[in-house]
């Protein structure tokens, strides 16, 4: 059962000595509240009315954010695999790594499963830290491709789904825009 907290008239109201001057100036009461339209003294509360494709597009956004959250966090452990040296290889453990994965290795360690946090929680910090996150990779492969080799798939990747998200938002808010 769904409860409206209303005010209670003045007739019906006791004072109470409570020192508190909230409690002395308006009494509260919860009652059951009705499907549909409810009128609470001056105030009218009707239900919420959804447009169908402002809900498409907040849909396509939440599943995009998931569906990327869930990726970034697995690639942070892949990472994190590579940091602390699970498998055998010059680039699957710390201390065999060259001076230029040491840096890079730790840091997307940290910004991938924060990004993918974010996103899955589907907070704006989420898709900043996405940002950064491509910005680091985009400067790794294409600045320095003989130092972190060339291989631009987590940057077309990346570059692809923040596109996708670009778009689901820019096109919420003109839906919103055109409505108001």
């Amino acid at each position: 059962m769904v409860y409206l907290l209303h005010e209670e008239p003045a007739s019906k109201r006791r004072r109470r000595d409570t020192g508190c001057p909230c409690h002395d100036a308006t009494a509260f009461r919860y009652a059951p509240a009705t499907v549909g339209k409810v009128t609470a003294g001056a105030m009218t509360i009707e239900p919420f009315k959804q447009n169908p494709e402002r809900t498409l597009i907040r849909t396509l956004t939440v599943c995009l954010c998931r569906i990327a959250g869930m990726a970034l966090f697995v690639m942070g452990l892949v990472y994190w695999v590579r940091l602390i040296g699970i498998f055998d290889g010059p680039l699957w453990r710390f201390d065999l790594m060259p001076v230029w994965w040491r840096f890079a290795a730790p840091t997307l360690a940290v910004l991938y499963p924060v990004a993918g946090i974010g996103l899955w929680l589907l907070a704006s910090w989420g898709s900043v830290i996405w940002v950064l996150l491509t910005l680091v990779e985009i400067i790794m492969h294409l600045g320095f491709p003989q130092l972190f080799g060339g291989d631009l798939m987590p940057v077309a990747l990346n570059l692809t789904g923040l596109m996708l998200l670009a778009i689901l938002r820019i096109v919420a808010y003109l839906d919103e825009r055109r409505q108001s």
